[in-house]
């Protein structure tokens, strides 16, 4: 990472990652379209109604894995290798406390936050339901992202993707076995994501318990490091901040689809699988960008940081463009492999219309964000995310979404809050660099 070709590396960085990801939300449409199509179009509401529980109740301490990942990264670009092995066991302790911690919340939580989603009764307790299960699996799901997070500092994106694909085939073949041969509905679809989800976690862990470089994981040496531990907190708790408001902020949005009845709660998780795919591509480069940044930036290469971010901000842009076209061009053809209820079927095409089309804009905050936070300025991006996507979308949706109750209008959030977070975190870069430019 430290030395040129920079386009090749970011590459062979990022799209394993991405495949990896995407592959594991195929996977995931599997559950969704089984769930439509052999059971109901309820049962589809109900898994799609978990969504921004799911991320409201684990982006807090995913974001904080990023910590881990620019504190390796940094480590390694400088040369401290004596302190490496404290960040990963610290890294790793940290994140099986914090999985067992929101088990015990999310079963606890379950039906009085969907309750206050205003989650509409007919999907209620199968929604209560399914969260409950997919909670078990919280100490699994912490310890994959803190594992991949380690794996990637070193530039490893192969390993994580093995994982994501081990689970991914195990996960659709056991949906298929719970929903269609035993008739489980939402309870098999999360009871298979709990097993998959287990399999990902016990693979990273292996590949870190049996590798032969610095981050090898020692049993014996599980404990926390104040100095480490001190550090990926600095990093990753202004991450995981952001991520939790933004989920906030997509809780109450989801509060308004459930406004709209179960049919505008099953379409607009048809047409969010494919904003997952756009997602996850992104986030494949902003992985890249925060690991060249901080490798870089911990060795005093100040242009190839530049150039790393440069590149990885537009290679995601062009990328996720084609892929968000692709998706709503062909938008009847794959709205219809999840569900066959017309009224559904428009519910997701307006999605489809409104914010998978421009779901690219995302990168202009994403990317420059992870830039941003592998010049270890993790709180100023932060900052500015949680106002432009969360207070702006919390604010349009107490006054133009309440005075315009259309679920177009609703949809319309996305784009507009992309365009501003956008425009101030790259201008807030801009800033930032010309300090750090100055310093060095």
């Amino acid at each position: 990472m430290l030395h040129d070709p920079m386009m090749s590396k970011i590459l062979l960085f990022a799209l394993p990652l991405a495949a990896g990801s995407i592959l594991q939300q195929l996977f995931n449409a599997v559950d969704v379209a089984v769930v439509g199509q052999f059971s109901s179009s309820e049962a589809l509401a109900a898994v799609g109604a978990n969504t921004p529980v799911v991320t409201l109740l684990i982006n807090l301490f995913v974001g904080i894995s990023v910590g881990s990942n620019v504190v390796i990264a940094h480590m390694i670009g400088k040369g401290e290798e004596d302190h490496i092995s404290g960040a990963v066991h610290t890294s790793i302790l940290l994140a099986l406390v914090s999985g067992v911690f929101l088990m015990f919340l999310g079963v606890l939580i379950a039906r009085p936050l969907l309750t206050l989603m205003s989650t509409p009764e007919n999907i209620l307790d199968m929604a209560v339901l399914y969260l409950r299960i997919y909670c078990v699996g919280m100490p699994f799901i912490l310890l994959y992202n803190f594992a991949a997070a380690i794996l990637r500092s070193i530039g490893d994106t192969r390993r994580p993707l093995y994982c994501l694909v081990a689970a991914g085939v195990i996960n659709a073949g056991l949906n298929l076995l719970f929903v269609i041969v035993f008739h489980m509905g939402v309870s098999g679809v999360a009871i298979a994501t709990v097993i998959s989800n287990g399999i990902s976690s016990g693979m990273a862990i292996r590949f870190l318990h049996r590798s032969d470089s610095v981050i090898r994981l020692e049993w014996k040496q599980l404990r926390f490091q104040k100095k480490e531990l001190k550090r990926i907190l600095q990093i990753g708790i202004p991450a995981g901040i952001q991520g939790m408001v933004f989920s906030i902020a997509n809780v109450c949005i989801q509060s308004s689809i459930n406004s709209f009845g179960s049919s505008a709660v099953a379409g607009s998780t048809v047409a969010a699988n494919f904003e997952y795919i756009s997602y996850f591509l992104v986030n494949g480069f902003n992985s890249a960008v925060v690991t060249f940044v901080s490798q870089n930036y911990g060795a005093g290469k100040l242009k190839r940081c530049k150039r790393a971010f440069l590149l990885g901000l537009v290679s995601a842009m062009v990328i996720a463009f084609a892929v968000n076209i692709c998706s709503y061009l062909g938008r009847d053809v794959l709205i219809r492999l999840f569900t066959s209820d017309a009224e559904v079927a428009d519910y997701a095409a307006l999605r489809l219309r409104y914010v998978v089309l421009f779901h690219c804009l995302i990168c202009t905050y994403e990317i420059t964000g992870s830039a941003l936070r592998g010049l270890e300025h993790s709180l100023l991006p932060s900052v500015l995310m949680i106002f432009g996507t969360c207070v702006f979308r919390l604010v349009y949706i107490n006054t133009v979404v309440i005075r315009h109750h259309e679920f177009q209008v609703l949809m319309m959030v996305y784009p507009f809050s992309w365009v501003l977070t956008g425009a101030m975190v790259i201008i807030a870069f801009l800033v930032v660099w010309r300090k750090v430019r100055g310093s060095m």
